[in-house]
């Protein structure tokens, strides 16, 4: 990875004053740092307007003293960056770093206190701060048990929240909830919120290592206090010596648009750590998988099992003939028979099953041309899969596979963690035991040219700039629920997610369903609740570096037309822009395709989705390059599409487009439009 650093200035000082400030480059957002109320805390304020009240700071640990009252600022050191860098794969190649920063160091004489580090970093779309604590007597090692990190929102009984809720048995994996601010309890981040003057802010972290993962408790109304998932014996935090904590993160902008074309989650993390990943593909896959959540084929080995050798050579010869780079099968290996969700000390990552020929599908894949995709499942039991991580890798080394999904499905909280004494522990997704399982899995599998897709996974926090080799995770209500979920994904789903969990990286979220009726149409039925443009829209969206075409392929040959966009359509991108949008209603997006194997780099796709409220919505154009024609390729809505019972209805048409005209979008109920703007 290319990385390009211009210090613009470094500062160093000392400061016994209170109070300390740090602004972003433009000048809009102000962070104040204080210790006038003899607590180490914060404010921070937008367009000189505070969005931040005063919010407490500090650490508590089981051993020893708090690190909160009685801490004072003893030193600062200021530092002004803009630097910029490539991501080998993206939304976007190249990245601005743009921020100032200060570190504050505060100090407690002993013998009941030490000394503590926070460095926060403003840019023009919002702020990042983490603790530092270097190595000092009293604290080498320490059992951390809360962070009292307050996060509070200024007149928060006029503001709204989207959230789903933390530390429940289905990790991730809820629909949003729209509410006022202090109705929100335990919530998961990123936490969306917008105040009563519409300036958006989102909380979230950054470059979440070694650490427990952060959801945020409400304490008092507005006051949300970072609350870290603990491990089985109660304790939140274990360290060794000096640390770093992860980056907290606030992005706030005028619109809500401005939330997702921020990059702050990306420029908090380190640089990637893993050299020439040029063995990290970009692509689309086709599997076997959608036909078990209808009820077509089984996991489990049977009459009906998806994952044998003949079906998986069917899914590499449509691959091969529709350009789709790899197939995923999942059922392949001993341990899906009976209830799986309870399987996890029986699987074997190594064995196949009878009816599936690792060996010539290796060999069908080479000539081919497609790659076979792996999968492990866990059902939580992560010592049984860590026993035998190093020789499944290595299997799928030999077998030419370079992707891997992985999945971790058991309820939160219960994640099997056999300890060094053989004692059955009970681990949270999203703890500090977990977030380095993660991490390990995805660093074992680098060493065998293997890029990692994470399901159940511990949220995204920006790891994919320092391992590009986690190429994409789960982490919310994807597209399984609609075959078996009650209810499946409403309407304002999508839209949801682009300004709330999508904030915090791409999301395998499995689109282009084409059969809506599997279970029959209408209002009550678990489906798509689609029509047929927004699946296709998803692939716009939804950013994900690798996006499966989800359904049969029967059902892809059934309606070659719209197909045709999902053929088309890249994974990575040159440019991406947010152009419109509202939480929970509608978003539009625009990217440009990245120069890489047959894309040319010249092409542009638009994507739209609405909720359950058709709406027309008029679109600049001037994001493509002057002086160019276009021709655009439009998959929309028909005149009588609407999502509950006629989502089939899609109009496919062609016009000659520049940068100085508008399109106007008409979206049908849950509709949407997808749209290639192919340079002439």
């Amino acid at each position: 990875m290319k990385y390009t650093a211009l210090l613009l200035a470094a500062f160093s000082g000392t400061c016994l004053a209170h109070t300390t400030t740090v602004s972003s480059p433009d000048g809009q957002i102000k962070v104040t740092i204080s210790d006038e109320q003899h607590t180490p805390s914060y404010e921070i304020s937008f367009a000189g307007k505070q969005v931040i009240a005063h919010s407490v700071l500090g650490l508590v640990f089981k051993q020893q003293p708090a690190m909160s009252e009685g801490y004072k600022i003893s030193s600062q050191t200021t530092n002004s960056v803009k630097s910029s860098w490539e991501q080998p794969w993206g939304e976007r190649q190249t990245v601005v770093d743009n921020h100032n920063e200060v570190a504050v160091t505060f100090k407690k004489p002993q013998p009941q206190g030490g000394t503590f580090t926070v460095r926060f970093r403003a840019f023009n779309d919002g702020v990042g701060f983490r603790y530092e604590l270097p190595n000092q007597s009293g604290f080498e090692d320490v059992e951390i048990t809360k962070e009292l990190t307050e996060f509070a929102i200024t007149d928060s009984a006029n503001a709204t929240a989207w959230w789903i809720p933390a530390r429940g048995w289905n990790r991730y994996e809820y629909v949003y909830n729209t509410t006022p601010v202090h109705k929100a309890p335990l919530v998961h981040t990123p936490f969306t919120i917008k105040n009563k003057e519409g300036v958006h802010i989102s909380i979230h972290e950054a470059a979440l290592v070694d650490y427990a993962g952060m959801v945020l408790n409400q304490r008092r109304d507005g006051t949300f206090q970072a609350d870290l998932t603990p491990w089985s014996d109660g304790v939140a935090v274990k360290k060794h010596g000096a640390f770093n904590t992860p980056w907290r993160t606030i992005q706030i902008g005028d619109e809500a648009v401005d939330l997702i074309n921020s990059d702050i989650i990306l420029n908090l993390n380190e640089p990637n750590k893993l050299g020439d990943v040029s063995w990290v593909k970009p692509g689309k896959y086709v599997g076997i998988w959608w036909g078990m959540h209808i009820n077509e084929n089984t996991w489990g080995s049977g009459k009906i099992h998806g994952a044998t050798t003949a079906n998986t050579k069917y899914y590499m010869d449509f691959a091969a003939q529709y350009g789709f780079d790899g197939v995923l099968v999942e059922g392949w290996n001993i341990g899906w028979d009976g209830d799986w969700f309870y399987n996890g000390d029986v699987f074997s990552f190594t064995k196949p099953y009878d009816d599936f020929d690792i060996a010539e599908l290796t060999r069908y894949s080479k000539e081919k041309g497609v790659q076979l995709i792996g999968h492990h499942e866990t059902s939580g039991n992560v010592t049984n899969y860590r026993n035998q991580m190093e020789d499944a890798f290595a299997l799928y080394e030999k077998s030419n596979v370079s992707q891997v999904k992985t999945g971790y499905v058991a309820d939160g909280g219960n994640i099997k963690r056999v300890d060094e004494n053989g004692i059955v522990r009970k681990e949270w997704h999203d703890g500090q035991f977990m977030v380095n399982e993660y991490l390990y899995n995805v660093k074992l599998a680098a060493k065998h040219k293997i890029s990692i897709n994470t399901h159940e996974p511990i949220k995204d926090t920006g790891l994919r700039r320092t391992y590009p080799n986690w190429i994409a995770r789960e982490g919310a209500r994807g597209q399984e629920f609609n075959a078996w979920g009650t209810p499946p994904n409403p309407p304002e789903h999508i839209p949801m997610l682009a300004f709330t969990r999508m904030l915090a990286g791409p999301m395998d979220f499995t689109p282009g369903i084409f059969d809506m009726g599997f279970n029959g149409l209408g209002a009550d039925s678990n489906r798509p609740q689609t029509t047929l443009a927004k699946q296709l829209a998803l692939y716009v969206v939804l950013y994900s570096p690798i996006q499966m075409a989800a359904d049969l392929p029967r059902n892809y040959l059934a309606k070659p037309d719209a197909f045709q966009f999902i053929q088309d359509v890249p994974t990575d991108w040159q440019h991406s822009i947010a152009l419109q949008g509202e939480v929970g209603d509608y978003v539009v997006f625009a990217r440009k395709e990245r120069k890489r194997d047959h894309y040319s780099g010249n092409d542009w796709y638009l994507g739209a989705v609405t909720d359950e409220n058709a709406r027309t919505l008029q679109v600049k154009l001037d994001f493509l390059e002057k002086g160019k024609r276009f021709e655009a390729q439009i998959y929309r809505d028909g005149d009588k599409a609407e999502w509950v019972n006629n989502p089939y209805d899609l109009k496919v048409e062609k016009r000659i487009v520049s940068a100085s005209d508008k399109l106007t979008l008409k979206l049908a109920t849950s509709g949407g439009v997808a749209i290639r703007f192919k340079a002439l």
